[in-house]
């Protein structure tokens, strides 16, 4: 009898843990939703984080393969958010997303990782790797000049892919405002010759 007394009680112990995570999942739901429409301020408070990440890394002098990896990770979801939902080089029959000539129908660019979600993944990795400074087994000693250099020249070829991508199926990855058409503009004494 006691031991399925004890049993019991051990279920209804972990009700309530799961029941406060439940809650504290909904409360940050909730800041996260109150966000979601302030992109230049999200954008601004993470860019201050990344520059306090830099700054430790500097300050601490290591910690350079947790860099490389938040580097690469940052790299594929660049690559993500400047790609086309539908790539059309992968299937070209399907893909009614994006226009070839002028005549045709203007479709919005959707892209395969939304702004929101960027955001989101990127600034979630940048609080791990900066949790990791603080952990002297994820300082890993290499020579940091390597790395530096094999990471540039992967984001070269990178995005001079991705750019000839863009070229060859002629999209444009970013929301320059809405389109405005010029049309006839009439002259200043057009106008007053109407007007009579």
């Amino acid at each position: 009898m006691e031991g399925s007394g004890g049993g019991g009680g051990g279920g209804s112990s972990g009700a309530p843990v799961k029941q406060y995570l439940q809650e504290l999942s909904k409360v940050f739901q909730y800041y996260l939703d109150k966000w979601t429409p302030h992109a230049a301020y999200r954008w601004m408070g993470t860019m201050v984080m990344a520059s306090i990440y830099v700054l430790r890394v500097l300050y601490v002098q290591g910690f350079y393969i947790v860099s490389y990896g938040l580097g690469i990770y940052l790299l594929n979801l660049l690559i993500g958010f400047l790609s086309p939902l539908a790539d059309p080089e992968l299937d070209p029959s399907n893909s009614p997303m994006l226009p070839t000539k002028g005549s045709d129908e203007f479709k919005p660019f959707i892209r395969r990782l939304p702004e929101f979600k960027f955001w989101y993944s990127f600034t979630k990795a940048l609080s791990i790797a900066f949790l990791m400074t603080f952990f002297s087994m994820f300082d890993v000693p290499v020579f940091w000049p390597i790395l530096l250099c094999y990471w540039l020249v992967l984001f070269v070829l990178t995005m001079r892919r991705q750019v000839a991508h863009m070229i060859k199926y002629k999209y444009i990855p970013f929301n320059l405002g809405k389109q405005k058409y010029g049309g006839k503009k009439s002259s200043p004494g057009t106008s007053s010759s109407r007007a009579d």
